[in-house]
């Protein structure tokens, strides 16, 4: 329900932007909360930190334990403690690097591979469930609102993908 207050005092239609992110916080709260479970919920279990890692360590094999700490936002000490849990856990493996000795490659294991297969899986059947409560008019409004919420989020420097040696963004992003 939107109240006089929130309205925009600009005199556009709808409510202030302020109003509106206050809103979209809580809903992103629960959507991180839906997003995270399934890491949880899977054995072994996995903490956010140690998804992040898989995650990353799958988006750009043969990764060095300092590419995981810069696309995790951690030290090099905590990245090489974390990469110690996921390989014990056999989920992640370490090789020498294939042009330095001086460092390590981190790659999946097969394991590691079959549970983020897993959790993708499971987010998205839950996700799913979520909006299969939706009316197909809601959720082609949520689809549109999404793409115009990222179509004006101004692209970073973490949206780029570190093997494009053009530096434009990603598709969606303004430059």
């Amino acid at each position: 329900m939107t109240h006089e207050g929130d309205l925009d005092p600009a005199g556009a239609a709808g409510p202030r932007p302020e109003v509106i992110a206050r809103r979209l916080a809580d809903a992103v709260e629960a959507l991180v909360e839906l997003w995270t479970s399934a890491g949880r919920s899977v054995g072994p279990p996995l903490s956010a930190q140690q998804l992040k890692a898989l995650t990353a360590v799958a988006r750009r094999p043969a990764a060095t334990l300092t590419d995981l700490a810069e696309s995790v936002g951690i030290t090099l000490p905590a990245a090489s403690r974390l990469c110690d849990r996921l390989e014990a856990a056999g989920l992640l493996r370490r090789i020498p690097h294939s042009h330095s000795r001086r460092s390590l490659s981190l790659l999946l294991t097969p394991q590691g591979g079959r549970l983020l297969a897993e959790i993708g899986a499971r987010r998205t059947r839950d996700l799913a469930a979520v909006l299969a409560g939706m009316t197909p008019l809601q959720r082609t409004a949520l689809e549109e609102g999404l793409r115009a919420l990222r179509t004006a989020r101004p692209a970073t420097p973490a949206d780029r993908d570190p093997d494009d040696e053009t530096g434009k963004p990603p598709f969606g992003h303004r430059s």
